[in-house]
């Protein structure tokens, strides 16, 4: 298995980028996308946030990719021109990309290339640049700012300020850390709290000098600086015992007014040093990731005597629901030390008495439904398969309750012990959509991932709904998810690939998701790591 070298992390800024609005300028936002090996297949990797009306965007947002060095590691940077709250880029215009390697960014350093609308043909004058760094330091800084007094920048009303952080760049450049949000018609505005790795603030150099600006967002024209406070982030540390004040000083005004004394007050309201744990750093600190599997036996998969049905077993021993469940449960069975795996069916009437089941253990013991590793769920699905008849409806609520259940009891205990991946095998027509919603929204607050492979060639919108493609998921009272957990993917995208491509893809998100909830929780790992020295 290769060895992760180290995290690298890409700051993208754009220059010259195309017009594709009318009454104003572009919206731009850059999609990162790693290529699988199979072929002409992307998966995407991280994107930055939105600016709004800019043909010469910094991104606030760092993108962190995981280098290899004995890999050829082809990436692929997408700007688009987002005008819309959907996910989906589709539908968005395209403003250039450009497709390189991983090794040819770090190799480079700074990576600037032109950015092409097809192969052969340029997007106007528009160019990327791409900066690596390798990521050494695991620490974050956790701030929350807050200004008082601004200066009026609006004729009409008030101004709505953000906030940026810049860190010293090489020469007289600064290189943009953070933006945050923008407070709407405020002149003394608390922002959000955040977090910022030390890394992005001031390479872990605690004596470097970094920028706050305070703005004035017009959604028409370019923003407008209000002020600016330059310190040594170690001045910034001092909020950890009381809240730190600094002059918000327009450069301009103080050249014209000798009389001019600042433009507002940027308070620092706290500051403290926080160590960001990988998934690595978990699971070699004693995390362990329990697989379970959930396969859709609802009638709608056909006939498993019939060569037309998902359910048939090819005189190679083969169909989509064994190869999903084997290209995964081979990946995650290494960080489960027993290798017991429950496994369940759903959708089937189940003997003897033959009534419908929507959590039947595939092995067919209720009380002990843990199947010996992979080959154990493949054996289990090969038996139940000819002892069960396909029925529906197709429900994934109960399933996904029932892991649940598992991980309600892990989050009870304050240790980052015990976290719970979900793969549920379907042909995709579920109904009890609104349900599952709820069944999610509630997983979201727990240990949990949930895993959709799609079977067939069904029309899976449903399943990309629950992935949240098209924005948040909420529940039906409106309570949207705490985090992210549901990963859906079409098998029928991998067919002809490699088995290794399909688990790739669909355990991508788990890292993240493991992570973001132990985060959320404020858990370290049970064994963390020795500082680095």
């Amino acid at each position: 298995m290769a060895q992760c070298v180290t995290k690298v992390q890409l700051t993208i800024s754009c220059q010259d980028l195309m017009d594709k609005d009318v009454g104003s300028k572009s919206d731009p936002l850059c999609v990162l996308l790693q290529n699988t090996g199979a072929g002409d297949q992307w998966i995407e990797l991280d994107r930055t946030e939105r600016v709004k009306n800019c043909q010469k965007p910094e991104f606030a947002k760092k993108l962190e990719v995981d280098y290899y060095f004995e890999r050829v590691q082809k990436l692929k940077f997408g700007i688009y021109d987002i005008d819309n709250k959907s996910s989906a880029t589709n539908d968005d215009d395209y403003l250039g990309g450009v497709e390189c390697t991983l090794g040819q960014i770090v190799s480079s350093k700074t990576f600037t290339r032109p950015l092409q609308l097809k192969k052969g043909k340029l997007a106007g004058k528009g160019s990327i640049t791409v900066v690596a760094e390798e990521m050494n330091d695991k620490r974050s800084a956790v701030l929350q700012l807050e200004a008082r007094n601004l200066e009026n920048k609006d004729f009409m009303g008030k101004s709505d300020p953000f906030m940026e952080l810049y860190r010293e760049g090489d020469g007289d450049k600064w290189q943009l850390a953070y933006r945050s949000e923008v407070i709407k018609n405020n002149l003394n505005p608390n922002w959000k709290p955040f977090s910022v790795p030390l890394q992005s603030l001031c390479n872990g150099d605690m004596q470097k000098l970094i920028k706050v600006t305070c703005n004035d967002m017009d959604e028409s024209t370019a923003s407008d600086l209000i002020g600016e406070a330059t310190v040594p982030v170690c001045k910034l540390l001092e909020a950890q015992d009381q809240v730190m004040e600094f002059d918000c000083i327009n450069p301009e005004k103080k050249k014209k007014k000798k009389s001019y004394k600042n433009s507002g007050i940027i308070r620092v309201r706290s500051c403290k040093i926080e160590t960001d744990f990988s998934f690595l750093d978990y699971v070699m600190g004693g995390c362990q990731i329990n697989f379970t599997v959930g396969i859709d036996f609802t009638g709608s998969n056909g006939d498993p005597r019939s060569p037309d049905s998902l359910h048939y077993i090819s005189p190679n021993g083969v169909n989509e629901y064994l190869s999903a469940v084997w290209s995964v449960g081979q990946v995650v069975q290494d960080y489960d030390t027993d290798k017991l795996f429950p496994a369940f069916g759903f959708g089937a009437q189940i003997p003897p008495k033959w009534q419908v089941s929507h959590e039947f253990a595939l092995n067919f013991s209720s009380d002990n439904p843990y199947c010996q590793g992979v080959q154990g769920i493949i054996d289990a699905y090969r038996n139940a398969l000819v002892n069960v008849r396909l029925y529906g409806p197709t429900n994934f609520s109960p399933i996904i309750s029932h892991v649940s259940g598992f991980a309600a009891t892990a989050a009870q205990h304050p240790a980052a012990a015990q976290y719970y991946v979900l793969l549920i095998i379907t042909d995709g027509e579920i109904t009890d959509l609104d349900q599952t919603r709820d069944a999610i929204v509630k997983a979201s607050h727990l240990p949990m991932s949930i895993i959709i492979v799609g079977v067939g060639s069904a029309d899976f919108k449903a399943m990309e709904f629950l992935d949240g493609d098209d924005g948040v998921l909420k529940s039906l009272s409106g309570q949207p998810v705490a985090r992210d957990i549901v990963q859906f993917v079409p098998f029928r995208q991998f067919q002809g690939a490699p088995q290794e491509a399909l688990a790739r893809t669909v355990l991508a998100e788990v890292p993240k998701q493991l992570v973001s909830y132990y985060k959320m929780r404020n858990l370290a790992p049970i064994n963390p790591p020795n500082p680095a020295r």
